[in-house]
């Protein structure tokens, strides 16, 4: 099996995945609901509490980390869609057909990354609604997105390794809220993170997820206050292509060596 005709059966099974969508709207609705409440509910709630170090609009503060908390629960979809596809048997009749092991859980990641792209472009919208700017040029504005996607095509890799894992949809989606929660809050999402406790403030330092908000906003020109001079503050880009990559690293051959391991 050569690396073309794998790509091309990924982009198949991709083709499926993203044929279910139009089959079963509410899913896609009630994503779009459930994301826009959030802009809402942080934005007005939390937008005149909270002052900003240096000062600044806390809506435009709020908006990139609203979006990267989106990429990291989107791996929770990932792992629901994959362990209701193992249930209903779905995968065994895949292993029968002459096709690359490695196009079931590509494909299903790629699907994902092109549904959560739809679920980034309703949230941005909505952020301009309520007062969220960029303050970039467009290059600077599309590696910013360009960093959202690499980081949510990652994401669907731990997605498909807790899906394989899993014995039922429940079970993945308590999995994976239980992991991704505490990674959302112990960052720099909703406030400074110098206002964290002392023994908090490097586990919200080195976060993915704060890496992933900090060079959003960096990139995008929105308050960024930092907690000190490091290299997490210093170069959140770089910190974000290197987790990203680690995460690839370690959760594809995860991803991979179970699925191959279900077909014996």
């Amino acid at each position: 099996m050569t690396l073309r005709q794998a790509v091309a059966d990924g982009l198949v099974i991709a083709g499926r995945n993203l044929r279910r969508v139009p089959r079963i709207p509410e899913l896609a609705i009630f994503a779009i609901i459930q994301s826009i409440i959030f802009v809402l509910l942080f934005s007005f709630v939390f937008g005149g509490a909270i002052p900003l170090p240096g000062g600044g609009s806390y809506r435009e503060f709020l908006m990139p980390g609203i979006f990267v908390q989106t990429v990291f629960f989107a791996s929770v979809t990932t792992a629901i869609g994959m362990t209701d596809d193992v249930n209903k048997g779905i995968l065994d009749r895949f292993r029968s057909l002459p096709m690359a092991r490695s196009a079931v859980l590509s494909g299903r990641a790629l699907a994902d990354l092109v549904y959560n792209s739809g679920i980034l472009l309703v949230l941005m919208i909505s952020g301009l609604a309520v007062g969220w700017r960029v303050h970039a040029g467009i290059l600077e504005t599309l590696a910013g997105v360009g960093l959202l996607l690499g980081v949510t095509f990652a994401m669907s890799w731990i997605g498909v390794w807790i899906g394989l894992n899993v014995p039922t949809v429940e079970v993945a989606n308590q999995v994976g809220f239980t992991f991704i929660f505490p990674l959302t809050f112990l960052s720099n999402i909703f406030v400074p993170p110098e206002t964290l406790p002392s023994w908090l403030q490097p586990v919200a330092e080195w976060n993915p997820v704060s890496s992933l908000t900090a060079a959003v906003r960096d990139l995008w020109g929105n308050p960024n206050p930092y907690i000190a001079h490091g290299f997490p503050a210093e170069h959140p880009i770089l910190l974000t292509v290197l987790w990203t990559m680690a995460l690839l690293a370690v959760f594809v051959p995860l991803g991979v060596r179970r699925y191959r391991s279900m077909s014996r």
